[in-house]
């Protein structure tokens, strides 16, 4: 069993009102309780968040030529799914923050089901930007919603394999997401009426409004209100968050105002750094179904299947990943050799003439580099933050980052209209992957040695 270094159990010794550590053993088996009721839910909820962001990228297949769009047009309405996120994710936060996940997160996907299917109804270019703007306004107090949400069950030792669990919910949205809109696309052309791709937004759409309604009576606000949990478990969660909460406030750490969010350079650091990631994962996102159409297969059925193989080695390397940097307690060198193979690999995959299985190999390396990146990459805004700070600046770290969501697929589809080399498109994502892994090397350079001495620091084997 790994002990708490000297250098903590001399700050616990000498915080006001520190208390007694649980024994390792029974808070493992309290989180163990805690990641198994919370987990696989807010997993489920991912999923469903994350297909109805990206199946655009299967509509493409025919919806784009319906619609009479060039690869630019539908770049942007791909893309402009981000600036209502960018717009609005730091009210988002800061509202589930006030209202708690019971009375913000189950309404917010019932509405975001129902924006979703509501893009069958898109027969224009306007429509489809709309629709795709509104649902990106909903959305946007998701995903940093559940990573604050996370912060208030879990201390940081545990905090990088939770969000990986958690986030390999993108890459197995590929995964089981890919096949079922391959099917879709390939079978229900013209039933009842409506094209493939309508069929796509509905029955991919409701999934989200009905586990909205599960989670508004699943989900508990915090420790303190679950039932689930005995008094004593509720007790240990809580004194594990306080400790931590101390430690940070001992050493003069975290920042827990909204102000301290933006005035800490280091979020406007990770802001940089999570715009690139962000860049390449959608450029695998939105353009999968596209790179295989053109090196694999034209069948939409098949390319679902193919699309399994890069999503599901994905989901394992970055829970592997995750897990592997909190044991280490280190944070800087794995984002950033995460960050480099994704580049590496990204680059690789625009080459032509590449065989199909090796195509298939670097694209699986590609997709798997950029889950590793996402695996890790919250724990280290979350060492920082604390309180209405963290609400603040997860999201605007999360918001900023994700213009690359907007950038990513409009830049690609100006440069498809532009140029037939597939290279051009990968260039810009690499550089973006390279850009972000620099600045992680710039942002961490101070105090990486006392930075992973906190992490380690309460670890248990």
């Amino acid at each position: 069993m790994k002990l708490l270094s000297p250098i903590h159990r001399t700050r616990m010794a000498t915080l006001p009102h520190a208390r007694k550590t649980a024994p390792a053993d029974a808070r493992k088996a309290v989180y163990r309780k805690v990641t198994l009721r919370l987990i696989p839910f807010l997993f489920l909820c991912y999923i469903l968040s994350y297909v109805d962001r990206v199946n655009v990228s299967f509509a493409k297949l025919q919806m784009q030529h319906d619609l009479g769009m060039t690869e630019k047009m539908y770049g942007m309405g791909m893309g402009i799914f981000f600036i209502g996120y960018f717009i609005f994710e730091v009210p988002s936060n800061l509202m589930l923050q006030k209202l708690g996940a019971r009375r913000w997160i189950g309404p917010i996907m019932i509405l975001w089901g129902v924006v979703s299917s509501l893009t069958m109804f898109a027969k224009t270019p306007v429509l489809f930007y709309t629709l795709r703007f509104f649902l990106g306004m909903i959305e946007s107090g998701f995903f940093p919603g559940v990573v604050l949400y996370l912060t208030f069950w879990f201390p940081r030792t545990y905090l990088a394999k939770t969000i990986s669990m958690f986030m390999s919910a993108i890459a197995l949205s590929g995964a089981f997401g890919s096949p079922f809109s391959g099917w879709i696309m390939s079978r229900m052309g013209t039933t009842g009426g409506l094209a493939n791709w309508q069929w796509l937004f509905l029955l991919e759409g409701l999934p989200s409004a009905l586990v909205g309604i599960v989670a508004i009576s699943y989900l508990d606000d915090g420790p303190k209100t679950a039932r689930w949990l005995t008094s004593a478990e509720q007790e240990m969660v809580v004194d594990a968050l306080a400790e931590e909460e101390a430690l940070k406030r001992s050493d003069g750490d975290a920042r827990h105002s909204i102000a301290d969010a933006f005035r800490c350079p280091q979020v406007w650091w990770f802001c940089l750094v999570y715009f690139g990631m962000v860049v390449a994962n959608y450029f695998v996102g939105f353009w999968m179904p596209e790179i295989i159409k053109s090196g694999v297969t034209t069948d939409p059925w098949k390319i679902g299947l193919v699309s399994v193989i890069p999503w599901g080695v994905g989901a394992a390397t970055m829970i592997w990943f995750g897990h592997h940097s909190d044991v280490t307690g280190e944070r800087r060198w794995h984002l950033t050799i995460a960050l480099l193979a994704s580049a590496v690999f990204v680059f690789f995959s625009g080459l032509r003439g590449l065989p199909p299985v090796l195509g298939i190999a670097v694209l699986t390396c590609a997709v798997s580099g950029i889950m590793c990146c996402i695996s890790t990459f919250w724990a280290l805004p979350t060492r920082l933050l604390s309180g209405a700070a963290a609400a603040a600046g997860l999201a605007w770290i999360n918001s900023v980052g994700n213009l690359g969501g907007f950038v990513s697929p409009y830049a690609v589809g100006w440069i498809r209209d532009h140029s037939t080399n597939p290279l051009h498109p990968v260039l810009l994502v690499s550089a973006s992957c390279l850009i972000s892994a620099a600045a992680v090397l710039l942002s961490t350079r101070k105090n990486r040695a006392e930075n992973l001495a906190t992490d380690k620091a309460g670890a248990v084997a």
